[in-house]
This record gives C-alpha cells, sequence and structure tokens, in this order.
C-alpha cells in the first residue's frame, strides 16, 4: 500500500523574468511583461506531496506539525514577500521561472527526515501551476 499526504501552503513574492547578457528587446521578446524591470509579483499555492509508511502508533505517514515546521524553515522564511531574483541566492543567476522555483523548493525539502519527498506543485495563477516530482527510481 502506498500513501500519499499533500499539504498546502501560501506565498507572495516576486520576480522578473530576463537574462542579464541578453538585450532589452530580447528579453521582452522571450518574456514579455514578466520581463518588467520593477518586477511582479503573485500569490503563489504551494503543495507538498510525501509518501512513506504508515506509522502503526500514530497512524501518520509525517506528522503535520513536524512537516509544517520544516516547509517553514526550509521554503517559507526565505519566499515569503520576498523579491527572488535577489533575495534566494539559487535565482541569483538562474531565471525564477515558477519552473525554476519548482525545482528550487524541491531540492531544499528533499532532506525531510520524516518521509519522503515525492514532488511540489506551484500555482502562481489560476490559469498557471506547475509540479515538479521526485526522480523515479529504476
Amino acid at each position: 500500500m502506498r500513501l500519499s499526504l499533500w499539504r498546502r501552503y501560501s506565498f507572495p513574492a516576486s520576480h522578473r523574468l530576463f537574462r542579464a547578457e541578453w538585450s532589452a528587446e530580447q528579453n521582452d521578446r522571450i518574456f514579455g511583461k514578466c520581463a518588467n524591470p520593477y518586477s511582479h509579483g503573485h500569490n503563489y499555492e504551494l503543495e507538498v506531496a510525501v509518501t512513506g509508511p504508515v506509522d502503526p502508533a500514530t497512524g501518520m505517514i509525517a506528522n503535520l506539525a513536524d512537516l509544517d515546521s520544516f516547509v517553514q524553515r526550509k521554503v517559507l522564511d526565505a519566499f515569503d514577500h520576498a523579491y527572488m531574483n535577489e533575495q534566494i541566492p539559487e535565482f541569483r543567476e538562474c531565471v525564477p521561472t515558477t519552473e525554476n522555483v519548482c525545482r528550487v523548493i524541491f531540492q531544499r525539502l528533499a532532506g525531510f527526515p520524516r518521509a519522503h519527498i515525492e514532488g511540489v506543485r506551484i500555482e502562481e495563477t489560476g490559469k498557471n501551476s506547475f509540479e515538479y516530482a521526485a526522480p523515479s527510481n529504476p
């Protein structure tokens, strides 16, 4: 039997999609209004999936308080109200697309000691959501 626990979190943050080595015209052509030099923000919805055996004593895959504390420390404390391009070290050299935000958050959460982080899903807008899943074991 395999069970997954999905937990939802929210954080507002801003970013600018651009590459410094490209011209303003190329950035505008590729990233459109998201290349705005003053940035733009979103109210992100983050979902974290964990899997693992159900503890027979507690009946849980992971204690929600443990997961919440871990996500708070590893993700929310850094991302909440952040300008990701400057305040999140991983995005100083990497374009903070939501695809990359998913990947970075997954990597930050990979060390959760109580269960396996199966994946993360981020809703950027009502129309856009992105998911990063753990690589499959061969």
